[in-house]
């Protein structure tokens, strides 16, 4: 617990543990000089005097071990190798087709692991745990997807079981939503305690807050909020319906209808890009809207606004203080926070909305692999063996 309390505060006084834990001062002392001896916390340093003796801020120790980070996408992959701070000692991105199934992409994951590890200096049992991010709703207690829409080939993969070979550490698999709200979580030091992560790329999904908790449902799939239906007679899905929000307002959905808009000749600028390039991506419409398009303009309206539907009824339901925007759609522009905010406040009840924040996630496109690390930390030290 102790332990526990010291990654997620990033370093605090013993007073301040024994407040947070409810353990008397002596006990929390004690503990602490137990865990210090193990080589498990680490004094970095004496805090402001408000009387008396400075007190020295614990943290847990940057020799504990190294974590892995993994953030597989539909369309990219991203490695990290973590301190227990979090802070990257080294990183490596490449574009990845996760529809391509688990075969090419492990096989990357079982190559560019050892070889990071190494450019690095790191042995292998020094890897304390591994976390890994999938889009699609994961069984948590095996680390299986199950029936992803976006992952063909993927259903009951043995994830953990494949990188075994490279790994005797333990490796965790979740969403990749769920990773980026505990990213979220720990970024802001668990001071808010509801609030949803809302990512938006080729597919939409939502991680759940609720007291400070990752909230993952009955069977782990909570937040599939991708599958909520904005127009029964609407495009059809990965999923077999028609009319999801995903189809309908998520990248793929803003490319067709930029692509639809330039070969019409409604969008000059998207045609021009289109011609340029000889294709278009949601950036493109992006770009196209800064550049004061109209067509593109009314997409990501029109792509905001559906979202903002779903998420007014979340909000209605679920009443978080906060709601974070996330995913490479998000990086579009500033229309398409501003048409989700407009669509969520006409929608939701005053109540719901009167605190209510609306803003992107705070650590950009690294929410997720960063969330991977909070979630290889907090297994490895919640197993009560971190070392």
């Amino acid at each position: 617990m102790l332990l526990e309390t010291a990654f997620w505060t990033g370093g605090a006084a013993r007073h301040t543990f024994a407040e947070a834990l409810q353990f008397s001062r002596s006990k929390t002392n004690a503990l602490a000089a137990g865990l210090i001896e193990q080589g498990l916390l680490d004094e970095v340093g004496v805090q402001h005097s408000t009387g008396g003796r400075r007190p020295e801020t614990l943290r847990v120790h940057e020799d504990i071990g190294v974590l892995i980070g993994v953030d597989i996408g539909a369309t990219s992959l991203d490695i990290a190798l973590l301190r227990p701070d979090l802070s990257v000692i080294g990183r490596h991105s490449q574009p990845a087709d996760v529809q391509a199934g688990p075969v090419p992409i492990m096989a990357r994951l079982r190559t560019l692991l050892p070889t990071m590890l190494a450019q690095h200096g790191i042995a292998r049992e020094d890897v304390l745990a591994v976390g890994i991010g999938v889009p699609g709703p994961v069984n948590f207690a095996v680390g299986q997807l199950v029936n992803p829409p976006l992952m063909p080939g993927w259903d009951s993969y043995a994830i953990r079981d494949d990188l075994r070979e490279i790994t005797d550490a333990p490796v965790f698999v979740d969403n990749d939503v769920n990773l980026m709200a505990l990213g979220v979580l720990w970024r802001q030091r668990r001071q808010i305690q509801n609030f949803l992560v809302i990512k938006v790329g080729t597919g939409i999904g939502c991680g759940i807050v609720c007291h400070g908790a990752l909230y993952r449902g009955a069977t782990g799939s909570a937040g599939d909020v991708g599958h909520i239906c904005v127009d029964p007679e609407g495009a059809l899905c990965n999923c077999g319906n028609r009319g999801c929000v995903e189809a309908m307002a998520a990248a793929p959905a803003i490319v067709a209808m930029g692509l639809e808009a330039a070969k019409s000749g409604r969008s000059p600028a998207l045609a021009a890009r289109l011609a340029a390039k000889g294709r278009l991506d949601a950036s493109d419409v992006g770009a196209a809207s800064r550049d004061g398009d109209a067509e593109a303009d009314a997409i990501i309206r029109r792509s905001g606004r559906l979202i903002g539907q779903v998420l007014a009824a979340l909000v209605n339901f679920y009443n978080p203080s906060h709601i974070f925007i996330g995913g490479g759609v998000s990086a579009i522009g500033p229309m398409f926070l501003a048409a989700i905010r407009q669509s969520v406040h006409q929608r939701s009840l005053a109540l719901s909305t009167r605190h209510l924040e609306i803003t992107s996630a705070p650590l950009g496109p690294d929410t997720g692999l960063i969330g991977a690390g909070v979630l290889a930390m907090r297994e490895a030290l919640s197993s009560g063996n971190p070392a």
